[in-house]
């Protein structure tokens, strides 16, 4: 453990009046959280992205004309709730006008009937031709338009599906990008390959949102060039779009007969290709231009797939993006354990469920780059065992190596041996592939969102370092070191880390600083590495004591650690974080604590709007509805324990 430790003299000492009322807030989180344990043991919570998954969902039902009327107007009455005061819609609660969540919510609405001339509908139309019209939608948002009709194919990149038949050496291959990308983009290559026309049984259009008539437009990449090399890649796009008339039609029918069978074969039943929402609609859709019968198995499962993601009620509707209930259930499972001390029947039910799920002999992705490197891990969803991915994999394993039961040992080692094996070049792990840092690929026109790859990032490898320090094999001990000098050269000027997979620097700072704390005899290096790191965290606590950074950050590196409320997810992450970097008792610490026993709300868990998460970041913001529980209760629970440890 960190030696920088600190012992709490007498003056340090928490008074004996917080005792009480900090184990009585431990107790209501506590008891707060197994409220939404299933019987089964496991937990999944709501996850929540930006509208344009609700407007996708209403988009997908015209293009297929199977219309829900009575859910078609719950997401109506979802969309028009979030409309922002700009008049547009934004990435995450609270945000800027984005014009692509604009124009999806905007057409969804008009296809669910709402009158283009009623006053939020004028606002929204407003706001999207004062920031330049549809044309400066996102690729993805052009993709939809292109599908019903509403801008010309050259609006879009030209990805044709023979892409499939390319060799693996070549610059473009679909195990060069991340998984998510890959089953996104295999179904869309037929789509856009076969350019059908959505049904649109209404025949609703949205040619008022544009500053100019759409087929008049020859500028839909000028926003995109942003260097020689995405000149390039564009130059390259209009060659082959040029050329593909010339296309065989023998070659087309072989390349589509490859992504079919590709992308059918991870369907994955009624969890969904990937388990992701784009992959799913993509699919669904493909199936049907594939000439599929809507009774057709595949299309049955794809329908549930997508209808599973639906969270109604009894006014209104929205679609999650997936669900999260191993991500759920491990974070649940490392509160539980820091509350109880030992592991009480909520968490046997739990790691049951977890030891279930872990992936071991499918023939997953991961194998194109590991072949001979057998399974091990855990998926973030119910059922995805093509896509294990190193962050819940080593959350998981982390939390059964914390427990210390015997009976565990067999699937932690196989989770480490696995998490070993996907190591990439410069150490760290990246969330899904090993060495994916094709870089060169989130220029091509298609990835104006940058975010075609999977690299790896610092949040993801502190889990991984966690995990395998308090697992502590000899074995792995060249692997830690080497993760460690990855994770030193991340560290930001600063004292912060990156946050890939949470909001922001403040979870990245916090999941590096919960892996070296695990690490044994830590060098002088590493020890002020974290030094550093807590002295960033307190320069960045607000005034009320706890702690809140924007999804701003992403775009603003200046706003690190700044520009939000403070809010519970994020106070927790920092309280953890001062205390895996050697805090026990501090100011700083105190304080934090205290704000978030102020804030917690009956019956025991915290109110927490904000959106806690990116899915990509700058273009795609995701809320984890179960940080404002378990994350509070971690930190509540393991500052109990630190203090009474050291009140001697």
């Amino acid at each position: 453990m960190n030696p920088t430790v600190h012992s709490l003299s007498r003056a340090h000492r928490p008074a004996e009046g917080r005792r009480e009322p900090l184990q009585r807030a431990i107790a209501a989180a506590e008891a707060a959280l197994l409220q939404h344990q299933a019987v089964d043991g496991h937990w999944c919570f709501e996850f929540e992205a930006d509208c344009t998954i609700p407007a996708e969902y209403i988009l997908m039902m015209h293009y297929m004309d199977e219309r829900d009327a009575d859910l078609e107007a719950k997401m109506a009455v979802y969309l028009r709730r979030k409309q922002e005061h700009h008049g547009g819609w934004s990435l995450y609660h609270g945000g800027h006008f984005d014009m692509s969540a604009s124009v999806k919510a905007y057409f969804a609405l008009k296809l669910a009937g709402d009158d283009p001339e009623a006053a939020h509908m004028r606002r929204a139309r407003s706001a999207i031709l004062a920031h330049g019209g549809a044309e400066r939608a996102n690729v993805f948002t052009r993709i939809t338009l292109a599908l019903f009709g509403q801008v010309p194919w050259r609006a879009v990149p030209f990805i044709p599906v023979e892409i499939l038949l390319f060799p693996r050496w070549f610059p473009m291959h679909i195990y060069k990008v991340a998984s998510w990308s890959r089953t996104v983009m295999v179904p869309l290559f037929i789509l856009c390959s076969l350019k059908p026309q959505a049904k649109n049984p209404t025949g609703v259009q949205i040619r008022e949102l544009f500053t100019r008539p759409p087929e008049d437009i020859d500028d839909y990449f000028a926003h995109a060039l942003q260097g020689w090399v995405s000149r390039i890649f564009l130059w390259f796009d209009r060659l082959g779009r040029t050329m593909e008339p010339w296309i065989p039609g023998a070659l087309r029918r072989r390349a589509i007969a490859r992504a079919e069978a590709w992308f059918i074969e991870r369907l994955n039943g009624e969890d969904g290709l990937n388990g992701i929402f784009p992959a799913m609609v993509n699919a669904h859709e493909a199936l049907a231009l594939l000439g599929y019968e809507a009774e057709h198995p595949y299309r049955q499962q794809t329908r549930a797939a997508l209808k599973k993601l639906v969270v109604e009620r009894a006014g209104e509707a929205y679609c999650q993006p997936c669900v999260s209930p191993v991500w759920d259930t491990c974070l649940a499972l490392h509160a539980l354990l820091e509350a109880e001390g030992d592991v009480a029947e909520p968490a046997k039910r739990s790691m049951q469920w977890l030891l279930d799920r872990q992936i071991t002999d499918a023939p997953g992705d991961w194998r194109e780059r590991r072949p001979e490197l057998a399974g091990g891990g855990w998926a973030f969803q119910y059922a995805n065992p093509y896509y294990p991915d190193l962050d819940d994999t080593a959350a998981v394993a982390w939390a059964l190596a914390r427990a210390r039961r015997p009976e565990d040992r067999p699937a932690i080692e196989r989770a480490a041996n696995w998490l070993a094996g996907m190591q990439s070049r410069n150490g760290g792990f990246g969330a899904y592939d090993v060495d994916n840092t094709y870089y060169y690929l989130n220029e091509i026109p298609f990835a104006d969102h940058k975010a075609l790859l999977d690299p790896p990032t610092a949040d993801v490898s502190g889990r991984v370092l966690a995990f395998l320090a308090i697992l502590d094999r000899e074995v792995d001990a060249p692997v830690r070191a080497r993760l460690i000098q990855y994770l030193l050269r991340e560290q930001e000027a600063s004292g912060a880390w990156f946050g890939r997979w949470g909001t922001n620097y403040i979870y990245g700072t916090w999941s590096v600083l919960m892996g070296l704390a695990e690490v044994r005899n830590p060098s002088a290096e590493v020890r002020d590495a974290m030094s550093r790191a807590a002295h960033w965290l307190r320069s960045v606590q607000q005034d009320d004591g706890g702690w809140g950074e924007s999804n701003d950050s992403y775009a603003d590196p200046g706003l690190a650690g700044l520009g939000q409320e403070s809010n519970a997810a994020q106070t927790a992450w920092a309280c953890l974080g001062l205390m895996a970097a050697g805090d026990r008792d501090s100011e700083s610490l105190r304080r934090g604590i205290d704000w978030l026993q102020r804030h917690q709300e009956q019956p025991g868990d915290w109110r927490d709007p904000y959106f806690n998460a990116p899915g990509f970041p700058r273009v795609f913001y995701l809320t984890y509805h179960g940080y404002k529980i378990y994350f509070p209760l971690w930190a509540l629970a393991r500052y109990r324990n630190l203090t009474e440890r050291h009140c001697v």
